[in-house]
């Protein structure tokens, strides 16, 4: 029998099923598949994927389970692995399917992703899975609940507004909008009452959200969206990665003499993007140090009033993982001695960008961040805290 260093298992989950592949990787780094199966996705199931692999295993050595992350039907079976104290690695669909694209593989299905993963799991050092709090995780079902109520009535408010100037209505559709609006009003009034309730029951957390809701213009329902969405920044350890996970990072269209566009790559957790969105334009109309003075910066260098914004959105998000960790209150006064708020809101994949006489941009370092993924040695850890 060869010496074996690790045991990989790969799975590929579905909303009713999901297939396991067991696999090893020997002292030569060779990966070889020993075994495929097929199992429900309920706890029976789980229970049986649990035997298989004890019976998969030969040998004492490190065994890995690796899954993608799909939407969330893989949480029941993560949370009972991760229960049953196994090495649990999640990764992003994006990452795994590169991956395969990389070994050439292209066609796709249940088993062949499996196997991928598997083998993904054996060459690769995955960082291990840590599932979310039961405090962060019910706080975020509730600031989800609330921006899909959001929707909702957005929705209806519209559908209302097009029958009210319409040549023909009806008082029978009216009133039922009118009835289906009022009742959102009230879920929505009592999901924030719900919200609050929630943070003031944990002296910590609601301590620090005092602290940042200090700066004029941003709220309370948006401070608990951004720390429900990052699990109260637990696993984030600097602010570059936090930008990345946020899809605040700048990415560069640039090849020989073509410089295309430069804009943010909006791949990371929408929830905080959208949340941020009417606190920037609050700190700017309250005329709120250091927002303000980033703002009319990047505007007098771009001439788009919503590049500045985002550049605001960014700059919030900063000082709230800023506030949150060292647990104090904002001061408009404080000094940044960098002075480069605007150069690293728009061109952070740079450490010096210079424009020449005849308008050409150079660009003298860039940094890891891709045009596909969230930086390359940070995104796991940000996305699966």
């Amino acid at each position: 029998m060869a010496d074996l260093i690790k045991y990989a298992v790969g799975i590929d989950v579905s909303k009713d099923k999901f297939d396991a592949c067991f696999g090893e990787m020997d002292i030569q780094q060779q990966f070889e598949a020993k075994g495929k199966r097929e199992f429900a996705n309920n706890a029976k199931g789980f229970k049986e994927l649990e035997r298989w692999v004890a019976k998969q295993q030969k040998q004492k050595v490190f065994l890995i389970v690796s899954m993608e992350a799909t939407g969330v039907y893989y949480e029941s079976l993560a949370f009972y692995l991760h229960k049953q104290q196994f090495n649990l690695a999640i990764v992003l669909p994006n990452r795994a399917r590169k991956y395969m694209q990389s070994l050439g593989i292209k066609s796709k299905n249940d088993k062949i992703d499996a196997r991928g993963l598997a083998k993904m799991a054996a060459e690769q050092h995955l960082e291990l899975w840590q599932p979310m709090g039961e405090y962060f995780y019910s706080l975020r079902m509730l600031t989800r609940h609330h921006e899909q109520l959001q929707h909702s009535r957005t929705a209806l408010n519209n559908q209302l507004h097009a029958i009210e100037h319409a040549a023909m209505q009806e008082k029978s559709v009216l009133k039922h909008l009118h009835q289906a609006i009022g009742l959102m009003d009230k879920q929505l009034e009592q999901t924030v009452t719900q919200i609050k309730k929630h943070i003031n029951d944990n002296a910590e957390v609601k301590r620090k959200v005092e602290n940042i809701c200090t700066i004029k213009g941003v709220g309370l329902l948006s401070v608990a969206t951004v720390i429900a969405e990052t699990t109260g920044f637990t696993l984030f350890k600097t602010i570059p990665q936090l930008v990345s996970y946020t899809g605040y990072d700048v990415i560069e269209n640039q090849s020989g003499n073509h410089v295309g566009k430069t804009c943010i790559s909006k791949r990371g957790n929408s929830h905080i993007r959208r949340i941020l969105h009417m606190p920037a334009l609050c700190v700017v109309t309250y005329k709120q140090k250091p927002f303000i003075d980033l703002f009319h910066r990047v505007y007098e260098k771009s001439g788009i009033k919503m590049k500045a914004y985002v550049a605001v959105q960014k700059k919030i998000l900063e000082i709230i993982y800023t506030l949150w960790k060292k647990n104090e209150a904002f001061n408009n006064e404080y000094k940044n001695t960098s002075g480069n708020d605007e150069h690293s809101a728009f061109f952070p994949l740079s450490n010096n960008v210079n424009i020449t006489s005849d308008y050409k941009i150079v660009v003298s370092q860039l940094s890891d961040t891709t045009q596909d993924e969230l930086r390359y040695n940070e995104s796991h850890e940000a996305l699966f805290p």
